[in-house]
C-alpha cells in the first residue's frame, strides 16, 4: 500500500515545475545522504569565507566588491534586499507550490524512514558531521556577504 502511495505521489509530481523535481530527487536521495554516500561539494567561495568572513578584499575598488559579493549571490539564497523579479510567483502560483510543497515533503518523510535509527546512522556515518560543516560555511558566507555590502556603501558604490 506504501509503495502505490509512493508511486502515486510520485506521478503526481512529475509535472511539477523544475525547482520541485529538483526538490523531489534530493528527498528520493535521503537516504544516500543519511549514509553519507552522497553530498555536495561545499563551494570554494564558502570555504573561503569560513577561513576569515571579514577578511580585507586586496583590491576595494567597486567593481571588486560587486564580483566579490556576485560569488557570494551564486552559491547562497537571495539576500534579503535582493530587489523583487518579475518572476516571482502570484498568490495563486505561491498556494500551487505550497501543495507541491505538502506533497515533496510526505514523500520526504516517507525517504526519511527508509534508514532505521536514522539519527544515530547520520551520526555514525559522518552525514551529520558534514552536514552542521555545510551549515557553517553557509552562515559564513552570509556573513561575508553582509560584511562586503557594508564594505561597498563605505565606498559609496552603488548597488
Amino acid at each position: 500500500m506504501k509503495r502505490l502511495a509512493l508511486l502515486m505521489l510520485m506521478l503526481a509530481l512529475a509535472g511539477c515545475a523544475s525547482s520541485q523535481r529538483n526538490r523531489l530527487s534530493d528527498a528520493a536521495m535521503t537516504p544516500l545522504t543519511d549514509l553519507n554516500l552522497l553530498n555536495d561539494a561545499i563551494p570554494p567561495v564558502l570555504l573561503t569565507a569560513q577561513k576569515n568572513p571579514y577578511a580585507p578584499l586586496p583590491e576595494q575598488t567597486c567593481e571588486s566588491v560587486a564580483v566579490a559579493v556576485h560569488e557570494l549571490d551564486e552559491v547562497l539564497e537571495p539576500d534579503v534586499d535582493a530587489p523583487k523579479k518579475d518572476t516571482d510567483p502570484t498568490l495563486i502560483e505561491r498556494g500551487g507550490n505550497a501543495v507541491g510543497n505538502a506533497a515533496i515533503g510526505a514523500f520526504k518523510g516517507a525517504a526519511e524512514n527508509v534508514v532505521p535509527f536514522r539519527g544515530w546512522v547520520r551520526k555514525l556515518s559522518g552525514a551529520e558531521r558534514f552536514s552542521k560543516k555545510v551549515t557553517r560555511a553557509i552562515a559564513a558566507g552570509n556573513t561575508r556577504r553582509a560584511f562586503l555590502k557594508g564594505v561597498r556603501t563605505g565606498l559609496a558604490c552603488t548597488a
